[in-house]
């Protein structure tokens, strides 16, 4: 039997994008513990996260169903000091209700293949409340438990662990970087 091909296609994120981007994310602030937001963030701060991370020449890619957004993720720079120039931080977001399809996974891989191309060496996810989902998609995707931050963030009343993961990404360290970032 042939594989039916994923109902949704992974695109680069664009300016009219923002508003759903924005309401899966207030979703998951609201209802959620992955994120230690406790308040939304309006649509233009979203827009300027966005462009920040666009003018980086980072990934920001969202996943599309039947012409609407089901899913977005991007990577950020993991810290603004010069050493950790080649290591990124990925954030992964899918509408409410739509887990378990692939849009998750799909947009981990696409985010992960961006930065390896771009030449980047280690990518982490910081992932709030050690969510058991997230944890798994991102040992699906290849990375490994590296640490536990116990009790380092509140939200709804109790206190919340942030579990780290990491990926080599490209040779990793086995090689010195290609250029002088």
């Amino acid at each position: 039997m042939k594989p039916t091909p994923p109902s949704f296609f992974i695109r680069d994120s664009a300016e009219h994008d923002i508003g759903v981007i924005q309401e899966i994310y207030s979703h998951h602030v609201q209802h959620g513990t992955a994120s230690f937001e406790l308040s939304p963030p309006s649509v233009p701060e979203i827009q300027q996260r966005r462009a920040d991370v666009v003018a980086k020449g980072l990934p920001y890619l969202v996943a599309e169903r039947d012409g609407v957004v089901v899913g977005y993720a991007y990577a950020t720079m993991y810290r603004p000091r010069p050493a950790y120039r080649f290591t990124v931080e990925d954030s992964v977001y899918v509408k409410e209700g739509l887990s378990g399809q692939g849009i998750g996974r799909a947009l981990l891989d696409a985010v992960i293949e961006r930065c390896t191309e771009l030449g980047y060496r280690q990518m982490l996810a910081v992932i709030g409340d050690s969510s058991p989902g997230s944890v798994r998609l991102h040992k699906a995707a290849g990375f490994v438990e590296v640490g536990l931050f116990r009790s380092v963030g509140f939200k709804f009343g109790q206190w919340r662990d942030t579990a780290m993961l990491e990926r080599e990404l490209g040779d990793g360290n086995r090689t010195p970087p290609g250029d002088d970032r």
